[in-house]
Parts: structure tokens; sequence; C-alpha cells
């Protein structure tokens, strides 16, 4: 067990020097600073420990989590992923970030944060609205986020927004995950996203309509439960327009990859 904790450590340390490679001359300084800046963030976040004054029985809190950071191996491609989010606030009302970023070849393909405001509006629900920004790949873009995160009845966790940009382009995901407990330290996770767009937007390779789906299967063991290594595979497929792009670009429109990896929160 020992041992497996060790291998479980090292992946993880190579992973986020893969993301973040110090150096590299086609990853310009002022995407350096982007990451720098959101990692001091939410180092911030997860250094934030439970609060009590006066006596109160809503303390302010914080959590750091990494929900992926993996490998992800194809027959067309290779990636390496960090996704997560951070929160800080009270039990009705608090401050969101979210972030996902995929590097593949040594370039950093797709990096997005969003930073939100979220209050409860129902038990297990909250509306969040906020802002997006896509750093990558260019042109950026900027958008509002009007959004809802929540438990759905049999616990599917869900996680629905809308966006919209100053150029008025909407878009709209929606994402959902299950935990199934084969033991108390096995879990096994299915989980899918799709992404609808309003408009064409031959730059960035979207087509309006449904767009892509994504749909995942990982098996983690909980060393510990803030730290749990796993294996899976995912599964993405391109559609319409944004397939027609892909397609003109020399790209594949689905790929099916074996995912290793590390989940994690503080």
């Amino acid at each position: 067990m020992k041992l497996f904790t060790n291998l479980s450590k090292k992946l993880f340390m190579n992973l986020s020097m893969k993301l973040f490679p110090a150096g590299k001359k086609n990853f310009g300084k002022s995407m350096r600073a982007s990451c720098l800046s959101v990692l001091s963030l939410l180092m911030m976040f997860s250094s934030f420990q439970p609060v009590h004054a006066g006596g109160k029985d809503d303390p302010t809190l914080g959590m750091l989590m990494i929900d992926q950071l993996e490998q992800r191996k194809g027959d067309h491609s290779s990636s390496q992923i960090l996704d997560g989010q951070a929160w800080l606030g009270q039990d009705l009302q608090k401050l969101w970030l979210k972030f996902d970023i995929e590097r593949s070849s040594g370039d950093t393909e797709e990096m997005e944060l969003q930073a939100l405001y979220s209050k409860a509006i129902a038990p297990l629900w909250d509306v969040q609205i906020g802002v997006r920004q896509d750093f990558q790949p260019t042109p950026s873009r900027t958008w509002a986020v009007i959004g809802l995160q929540g438990i759905a009845p049999y616990f599917f966790e869900v996680d629905a927004a809308l966006f919209v940009d100053g150029s008025n382009r909407t878009a709209f995901r929606f994402q959902a995950e299950y935990e199934m407990l084969l033991t108390q330290r096995l879990i096994l996770t299915p989980e899918f996203e799709f992404n609808l767009y309003g408009q064409n937007d031959r730059e960035l390779g979207t087509g309006s309509g449904l767009s892509d789906l994504e749909a995942g299967l990982r098996l983690r063991y909980e060393v510990r439960r803030e730290f749990a290594p796993y294996v899976g595979v995912n599964w993405g497929k391109k559609f319409g327009n944004s397939a027609d792009f892909a397609l003109s670009g020399g790209e594949s429109t689905d790929d099916l990859q074996w995912v290793i990896g590390v989940r994690a929160w503080f």
C-alpha cells in the first residue's frame, strides 16, 4: 500500500510538471503569468481554515478540489488534463473558481477559468452567476455566466450553465456524474458532458447546435479521502458543423482514450 501511495504521488507530480512546464518557449510569458496567478489564487483558497467568531453557526470555509489531474492516451492523440474547482464562503453563499486546462504535444490547447458568485436557492441546489474567460484557444473569448449546480434525485451531481459573450454569441453546457461505491474505498464514476452553441464560430471550430459530447468512466481507489488515484476510459465526439470544421482542419471527429490520474482535495 505504501508503494502504491508513493507511485500515485509521483504520477501527481509528473502530470503537474507536464501541465506547467518551466521554460517552454512556446508557452508565452502572458500564459505563464495567467497560470501562476490562477494557481496562487487557488492555493489561497485551499489555505483557509474554518472561522468561528461570536458563536456563529455559519463559519466561513474554503476548499480546493482537483477533480481530474490525468494523462490521456488514444489512437489519434494524447493529452494532459487539469480540471477542478475551488470555493470560499458560507453555507448559503460562496465565491467559486472553476478551471479547465488541456495540454497536448507541449502546447496549451484549452484553458478556461470561471469566477462565480453562488447562492443557495433550495436544499442541495445553488444558482451561480459570474464571468468565464477562455484564454485558449485563440482568439480568446469572455462570457457572462448564469448556471445551476446541485444534486439531482438518486444523487446525480449536475452542473448546467448558459454563456453569453459581448458579440451576443450564446452557448450552453451540461455536465453530470454519479458515484457508485463498490466498496468503502473503491468508487466507480460515470460522467458525461455536452456543449451547445447558438452560432457558428469558424475561428474556434465550433458549430451551431450540438457541438460535442464527452463521456467517461473512472475507477478510483481512495488511499485517503483526500487523495485517490484512478484509471478509466474517456470518449469524445464532435457533431454537425463542429465535425465539419474538424475534418476540414485534418482533425478526427471522435476519439477514445485511456486515462490514468489522481483526484485530490484540500
